[in-house]
């Protein structure tokens, strides 16, 4: 029960942690994209390609730090016994992959369980936030290709 319950607490500090980088993750991300379409307001349809660009590459880099926070995590407590394995289990764990050449160790199944619930949050977060950035500076603004 006691490692059960470390699980958990590890757990929610980690996911914890997670919405707090994706939140400013994305008002970065925001921030960068209103910065672009205001600078590139004449040349509109090449402003809506750099904007959505920005905003994919900036989503991706968010995903990644929260993927590397994991990895760190896992290195940190000896869950995955080096950095690059950590890393490739954390990113197969996150995006909800589970090849399971690597696994945890059995007294950490719960921790990365708990990884895989928050990546399949954070992507599912990340694909309202492309589709709101899409209809409001992207190719899918209303009445412009529909």
């Amino acid at each position: 029960m006691g490692l059960l319950m470390l699980n958990l607490f590890v757990g929610t500090v980690m996911i914890s942690l997670n919405v707090v980088i994706h939140s400013f993750g994305l008002i970065w991300v925001t921030h960068a994209m209103g910065w672009i379409t205001d600078r590139m307001r004449l040349h509109r349809r090449r402003s809506h390609l750099l904007a959505m660009n920005s905003v994919v590459i900036g989503v991706f880099a968010v995903l990644t730090c929260e993927v590397w926070l994991w990895a760190i995590c896992y290195s940190l407590i000896g869950v995955i016994s080096d950095f690059p394995t950590a890393l490739y289990f954390s990113t197969i764990t996150f995006a909800t992959v589970g090849y399971g050449d690597i696994v945890a160790h059995s007294d950490w199944r719960m921790l990365s369980a708990l990884e895989g619930v928050c990546g399949f949050l954070m992507i599912g977060w990340s694909t309202a936030y492309l589709v709101a950035a899409g209809i409001r500076v992207g190719p899918f603004r209303s009445g412009e290709h529909f």
